[in-house]
């Protein structure tokens, strides 16, 4: 499993969509108030609407970890993990 039982308490497992493609997760900075509340199924950030809009305006994804071989070509085709990381659409 993902996990595979190595892990204990309570565990975000994947935040979509995902940082690289600016999903609100990217736009988190140090120091920044993040809640997360289990019984409501959310996590939440203290930051305004007038900044996170900020940040969205001078986002830039950050360069792949990888430019070559078989990494790359994981990152170049399989889907986020919210559609299944397929490859076969």
């Amino acid at each position: 499993g993902r996990f595979s039982g190595g892990s204990h308490g309570f565990i975000v497992g994947h935040i979509t969509p995902e940082a690289q493609v600016g999903g609100p997760i990217a736009l988190i900075q140090d120091g920044d108030k993040i809640t997360i509340d289990a019984d409501k199924n959310r996590i939440d950030v203290a930051i305004s609407d007038e900044e996170m809009a900020k940040r969205r305006a001078n986002f830039t994804p950050p360069p792949f970890k990888a430019t070559r071989g078989t990494l790359y070509k994981y990152i170049k085709n399989v889907k986020s993990a919210s559609e299944g990381c397929v490859t076969d659409e």
